[in-house]
Order: structure tokens, then C-alpha cells, then sequence
């Protein structure tokens, strides 16, 4: 949930550096890695915690809606119509109360990953439906 402003302010953050401080550093004659590394990391790093601090705080704060909003059922669903506890809820909940760190490790990859698949499936459709439309 907090990746996708991690990354793009962090992006931001990292185009805002003066083009100057990078053509001078090659000018002196760091390679491109040095530059990046020496010059425009160190200048970005601001940008980037604000990046940071900003995605964590929406991460917590959407946790927080769902926990009043769904709440928070102890028991495994048997049918669709039982309660039961959303996967940022229950990241939150392991993570935050300290029962099982291997299982809010566990429960963040499984987040990660059904979020790129949900990622990737969307653009592809999105994709197909472009060209689609361009090809008339």
C-alpha cells in the first residue's frame, strides 16, 4: 500500500536534483556510478525520507479505516458470509502486537505479491484494450 508513493516521490524527488551537480561531477571525472551514488543520492535524500515517512503514515492510516470500518474477526471464514479480518488488517495486527514476525513477513509477501498480480493483469488488459482501439 505505501510502495507506489514510496516510489514515485522518491522518483520526484531524485529528477528534482539540478542537472548542474551531475554534469559537474562527470566534468570532474566520476564515472556514472560515482555520480549517482556520490552526488545525486545525497541530494535526493531528503525527498526520499519525506517519501517514506508519507507511505508509512498512509499505510497506517488506511489500516486504521479498515479496522473501524470491516473489523476484525478472530475466526477463519468457513462461507463467504462470515466475518472476516482484511490482509492489511491482519499484517497489522501481527506486526503491531509482536505474535509471529515470520507470519506478518509472511503475510507482507503474500500482500506484495497480490498486488503486483492484480498490477500486472490490469495493465495487460489495459494494454490489449489500446491496441484494440488503435487498430479500428
Amino acid at each position: 500500500m505505501a510502495l507506489p508513493t514510496i516510489l514515485r516521490t522518491s522518483e520526484v524527488s531524485i529528477e528534482s536534483v539540478p542537472r548542474s551537480y551531475t554534469e559537474g561531477s562527470l566534468a570532474l571525472g566520476a564515472n556514472k556510478w560515482q555520480t549517482i551514488y556520490e552526488v545525486v543520492l545525497p541530494a535526493a535524500i531528503p525527498g526520499i525520507i519525506t517519501g517514506i515517512i508519507l507511505g508509512m503514515a498512509r499505510a497506517i492510516e488506511e489500516t486504521a479505516a479498515i479496522l473501524y470500518t470491516v473489523g476484525a474477526a478472530l475466526s477463519v471464514p468457513v462461507s463467504i458470509f462470515d466475518p472476516a479480518r482484511p490482509l492489511p488488517l491482519h499484517l497489522y495486527t501481527l506486526a503491531t502486537e509482536g505474535i509471529s514476525m515470520p507470519n506478518a513477513y509472511g503475510t507482507a509477501a503474500v500482500l506484495v505479491i497480490l498486488i503486483m498480480v492484480i498490477t500486472i493483469v490490469t495493465n495487460a488488459l489495459v494494454d490489449r484494450y489500446i491496441k484494440k482501439m488503435m487498430g479500428r
